[in-house]
């Protein structure tokens, strides 16, 4: 894996031949789970060499996983650690709430024997991580052609909804996390208004997380369903109720074409356009917006681009700076893993 042209990442250690031929291990913490991965860093880029995925809530710690994986693949004398993170890091240690685990990077990394160790925000990580996209991994929804120099938003909405971005200095982009997702939602229509009344009972803030997420779905789908009384098939149900509950709404939606899923597709395509509108304003980010995220990689063949776009580019004074930012979705999983060992590799000479 190399670095693509078209993401000039900030990573003065490439220049660095003491940063090749390191061995290191990235991770990328979910709830759901945990993926690990054994690599070696080379002319700048990265060798993966094992990959293997752990359920997150069979373990009591990461600290548990990480044995586990070191044992299961008989590795010694590894020297980085990666770990990227779904939520805040500050000096090194981070408690997600979707883990329930305190984390501690200078623990692990005085533990195992690592000489260097990271820890990094997940999407931060995936931001990196997109470096290492290949052009056909990238889907424009609108572009020019290729990114332009500025700043770029990065919106990802998964099991959570992450937000990052670049800084664009001049000559390098410069990944950055955020924690907007839990910034608030606000309605726009009559009908949303209703939305986010019932978000509220619920939650009392209403985030867009509420909103733009796997819970966020299931909150469009269920309001739907019980305050504007779409009707729901007996047999869909029954499908819903089980763990792959985006994947059989879009199925219901695409192949059996039940109204219920279309509308919920609609109204989440058209938050996700809202909330990149905003997100792009707020990083004034004319390079570019990244959509990346479980949830867009499962509906993607279903978002219709022209009408995603026009939702887009909608301002008050804005608009011309928006119509104007290329717009990619992102086809590739596990840019987190890669981006984290990416960054412990070379970040630092």
């Amino acid at each position: 894996m190399i670095l693509n042209p078209k993401f000039p990442l900030y990573l003065p250690g490439v220049e660095n031949s003491n940063n090749d031929n390191v061995t290191i291990i990235g991770a990328s913490l979910r709830e759901d789970i945990t993926i690990l991965g054994y690599f070696v860093s080379s002319n700048g880029g990265l060798e993966i060499k094992i990959q293997n995925e752990y359920s997150t809530k069979d373990y009591s710690s990461f600290s548990d996983i990480l044995r586990k994986f070191i044992q299961d693949n008989q590795l010694e004398n590894v020297k980085r650690l990666a770990v990227a993170v779904p939520g805040p890091v500050i000096h090194g240690k981070s408690s997600p709430a979707r883990l329930g685990w305190d984390l501690n990077i200078e623990e692990y990394t005085r533990d195992f024997g690592f000489e260097k160790g990271d820890m990094l925000n997940d999407l931060e990580a995936s931001a990196y991580g997109m470096g290492l996209l290949e052009d056909s991994d990238l889907d424009p929804i609108y572009t020019s052609g290729h990114l332009e120099k500025g700043n770029v938003a990065i919106l990802a909405p998964g099991n959570g909804l992450g937000e990052a971005g670049y800084f664009f200095d001049g000559k390098y982009l410069r990944p950055f996390a955020t924690e907007g997702g839990h910034s608030e939602f606000s309605p726009r229509t009559n009908v949303e208004v209703e939305f986010y009344q019932f978000l509220n009972n619920i939650y009392g803030i209403v985030s867009w997380e509420n909103v733009l997420s796997k819970t966020g779905l299931f909150n469009i789908y269920r309001f739907l369903r019980d305050v504007k009384r779409h009707p729901e098939p007996e047999w869909l149900a029954e499908r819903l109720a089980g763990p792959n509950f985006v994947q059989e709404l879009y199925k219901a939606a695409v192949e059996e074409e039940v109204m219920i899923c279309r509308i919920a597709l609609d109204t989440f395509i058209e938050f996700l356009a809202r909330e990149a509108n905003n997100l792009t304003l707020k990083l004034k980010a004319t390079g570019g917006l990244l959509i990346s995220g479980d949830i867009p990689q499962t509906i993607r063949e279903y978002i219709d681009k022209g009408k995603f776009y026009d939702k887009f580019k909608i301002s008050d004074k804005m608009e011309e700076m928006l119509k104007n930012t290329p717009i990619y979705l992102i086809k590739q999983n596990h840019t987190a893993l890669k981006g984290a060992a990416l960054y412990t590799a070379y970040y630092q000479n």
